[in-house]
C-alpha cells in the first residue's frame, strides 16, 4: 500500500512539473495560437499575373471599296480608256461599268509582340476554377502591298479588264483587348502540388479596340481618275496624295487558352502559355482632310492572334 501511493506521488509530480514546463514555453514566446480550431483554409486565393512574349497575327482580307465604279471604252485592238466629259476618246466604244471591290487582296500575316496583365480569384473549396479579368495589347503588324489590289474586272457589257492592278498601302495594325476569362488547373486537393508541372486550360470574352493606320497612294493614277476621292486627299500632278488614315474598330473577341505552370512556393508560380484571340473584322478607312468623313477601303476578316507568353503569378 505504502508503495503504491508513492507511485501516485511519483505520477502527479511528474505532471505537475510538466504543466509547468508548458506554462513556461508559454510565457517566453509571443502567445498566439499556433492553432485555431474555428479557422479553415478553403483554398480560395487573389491572383495577379504578369505575362509577355511573341504573337502571330493572321487574317483573310475583303475590298470593301464598292463605292468606286468604273467606266470604260474600249477600242478596236482591245485597249480600254477612261471616258473623257464628251464621251469616249476617238475610236473607242463604250464598253460598260466595274466594280473596284471585284478584285482581291493578298492576306495579312505577321509577328509582332504582346503582353498582358491580370487579377484573378481562385473559388473557394474548388481551387482548381481561376477567374480574371485582364488587359492584353498586341504591338503593330504590317500590312504593305503594291499593288494593293489586283485580279479581273467584269464589265457590264461583257467585256473583262484582265489583270488589273490598282493602288498600294503602307499600313500597319495593333490592338488592346480588355477581357473575363475562366481557367480549369489540373490538379487533385485544395492546394497546387509545388516543383511539378499543372497543366490548365482557359476559355473567354473580352471587348477589343483595333487601330489601323493607313497610307494609299496610286501608283498607275487609277483612282486619281475618280473626283470623290479626291475628299480624301491632294490632287497634285493628276494624282492623289492620300492623307494618312487612322481607324479605331470595336469587336466582341472570343479567347481560348493552354499552358502549364510550376509552382516555386505556394505564392509565386511560372507560367508557359498559349493564347488565341478571335476579332471578326477590323476596318482600314480614308479619311479627309479633318477626319469628319470616312470612306471603308478594305478589311480584316476573322483576324487571329495567336501568342505564346512566358509569365509569372502570384497567388495570397
Amino acid at each position: 500500500m505504502l508503495g503504491m501511493k508513492a507511485g501516485i506521488l511519483y505520477i502527479l509530480s511528474a505532471c505537475v512539473a510538466l504543466n509547468s514546463g508548458a506554462a513556461m514555453a508559454n510565457w517566453q514566446y509571443s502567445g498566439e495560437y499556433t492553432y485555431d480550431m474555428s479557422y479553415y483554409d478553403n483554398g480560395g486565393r487573389t491572383a495577379v499575373s504578369l505575362r509577355g512574349g511573341a504573337s502571330y497575327a493572321m487574317s483573310g482580307m475583303k475590298n470593301n471599296a464598292n463605292s468606286i465604279v468604273y467606266a470604260l471604252c474600249i477600242n478596236d485592238n482591245g485597249e480600254f480608256d477612261f471616258p473623257t466629259a464628251d464621251g469616249c476618246p476617238s475610236g473607242y466604244t463604250y464598253a460598260g461599268t466595274g466594280n473596284l471591290s471585284s478584285l482581291g487582296l493578298s492576306d495579312l500575316s505577321g509577328l509582332n509582340f504582346s503582353a498582358g496583365v491580370s487579377l484573378g480569384w481562385i473559388m473557394p473549396n474548388h481551387p482548381q476554377w481561376r477567374l480574371e479579368i485582364g488587359w492584353d495589347t498586341f504591338s503593330d503588324v504590317d500590312y504593305n502591298k503594291t499593288p494593293l489590289f489586283s485580279g479581273n474586272m467584269q464589265l457590264s457589257g461583257g467585256y473583262t479588264l484582265a489583270n488589273l492592278t490598282v493602288g498600294g498601302v503602307q499600313s500597319t495594325v495593333s490592338s488592346d483587348v480588355i477581357s473575363a476569362m475562366a481557367f480549369y488547373d489540373f490538379f487533385d486537393g485544395l492546394y497546387k502540388p509545388l516543383h511539378q508541372m499543372i497543366p490548365y486550360i482557359g476559355i473567354g470574352v473580352g471587348y477589343g479596340d483595333t487601330k489601323t493606320v493607313m497610307s494609299l497612294f496610286d501608283p498607275t493614277g487609277d483612282l486619281s481618275q475618280f473626283e470623290d476621292l479626291t475628299n480624301f486627299g491632294q490632287l497634285e500632278n493628276n494624282v492623289i496624295h492620300f492623307y494618312r488614315a487612322t481607324t479605331n474598330t470595336t469587336n466582341i473577341v472570343g479567347i481560348g487558352a493552354l499552358g502549364i505552370s510550376y509552382g516555386l512556393s505556394d505564392k509565386f508560380f511560372i507560367d508557359f502559355g498559349a493564347r488565341v484571340f478571335y476579332l471578326p473584322r477590323v476596318k482600314y478607312q480614308l479619311v479627309n482632310s479633318d477626319a469628319s468623313r470616312r470612306l471603308d477601303w478594305f478589311s480584316a476578316k476573322n483576324l487571329i492572334y495567336a501568342n505564346v507568353m512566358l509569365g509569372i503569378r502570384f497567388e495570397f
